[in-house]
């Protein structure tokens, strides 16, 4: 049975065509009930024929995942933990932020893998390993999930940005990736500017290109480190890739007018957060076209890492804005529902070995 979620328009067209008998004037239709009004049966779509739901009952499906948990924190934040049909589990958090006339928005982080290849010391993710990369179906499921929670109108939506930021590496999982941004990006899909959209990696050769051609979504870079040296002891699988070659890959990275690259910097207490580590990033990132998101680091329950001093992070945001470089502070969310990629499972898991 063929899962209608992993199908693009053009693909979902030739098996409407093919397979059915249909139109493409029936895929359309189709279509729209999946991403615009989030069917979840083929019973809800009303404007087909009966013996058309019949028959896509019998020979397709519109499987999501179901929810196994969810959490939310006294700011708003929202974690989801969804059990996949193979019951593998795999998190999704919503973040709150307001607009300027007090409206709310919301950003979705999206996960990508099961798990992580990755092994960054610092990652909850990380920790547990790798055990597959999600589907196309799987990865937008979390998004039609959010908008159901949320009851979001596609004319006025709550969830306004996207980010490729959860579970998994984005570039080691580019096909499915590049797949789920086609229809993210549809305007009869999900109807997701590239502009509301961000993938994070922490820096492959794999894929880089690839995903700039594409111009489906910004790009940001997991730096973590000024140096190769602390950053081969923080990252040792992502500075496989030195830092000096994939600072000047993205020299060449194609951005279009007004974009930037994003960098991320994860604070770690007495680790990458000196004046010296401050100005040695200042330096690396004023040849590039981008900004920077400082974040605070998350305690992970068992991790030998620490948080910052407040003192330490204000100074460190004092060095860069001094050397000119666009710096945001990103607040930390949900904390108290242990909104740190990965906790969520990890912390369940645990419970239920005891």
């Amino acid at each position: 049975m063929i899962s209608l979620l992993e199908l693009t328009l053009p693909e979902l067209t030739r098996f409407c065509t093919e397979e059915l008998g249909q139109s493409a004037y029936r895929a359309r239709q189709i279509w729209q009930w999946i991403w615009r009004k989030r069917a979840r049966s083929f019973a809800e779509m009303s404007d087909l024929s009966l013996a058309l739901r019949e028959r896509l009952a019998a020979v397709a499906a519109l499987d999501r995942p179901s929810v196994a948990a969810r959490e939310e924190s006294r700011d708003g934040t929202v974690k989801f933990l969804l059990r996949l049909a193979d019951g593998e589990q795999v998190e999704t958090v919503l973040i709150p932020s307001f607009s300027q006339d007090g409206r709310p928005r919301l950003t979705l982080c999206l996960s990508c893998q099961v798990g992580c290849a990755m092994g960054c010391t610092f990652c909850g993710t990380g920790a547990m390993g790798f055990s597959r990369n999600m589907s196309c179906g799987e990865i937008l499921s979390q998004v039609l999930l959010a908008r159901d929670f949320l009851g979001d109108s596609p004319h006025r939506p709550l969830l306004r940005n996207l980010v490729f930021m959860g579970m998994g590496e984005p570039l080691l999982n580019l096909t499915q990736v590049l797949r789920s941004l086609e229809i993210l990006n549809s305007d009869s899909g999900l109807a997701f500017s590239h502009r509301r959209i961000t993938v994070s990696t922490c820096g492959l050769p794999q894929g880089l290109e690839e995903l700039g051609a594409s111009g489906r979504a910004y790009l940001a870079v997991s730096l973590h480190a000024p140096s190769q040296e602390l950053r081969a002891a923080l990252m040792p699988r992502a500075a496989a890739w030195p830092l000096a070659d994939l600072l000047q890959a993205l020299r060449s990275y194609p951005l279009k007018a007004r974009e930037r690259l994003t960098f991320a910097y994860l604070l770690l207490g007495g680790v990458n957060d000196t004046p010296e580590h401050a100005r040695s990033l200042a330096r690396i990132l004023t040849p590039l076209r981008g900004k920077l998101n400082l974040i605070v680091y998350n305690q992970v329950p068992g991790s030998a890492y620490r948080a910052p001093l407040p003192e330490d992070v204000l100074a460190f945001e004092e060095i860069l804005w001094g050397s000119k470089i666009t710096t945001v502070l990103r607040k930390s969310m949900g904390a108290d529902i242990s909104a740190a990629c990965g906790q969520l499972r990890a912390r369940l898991a645990a419970a239920a070995k005891m």
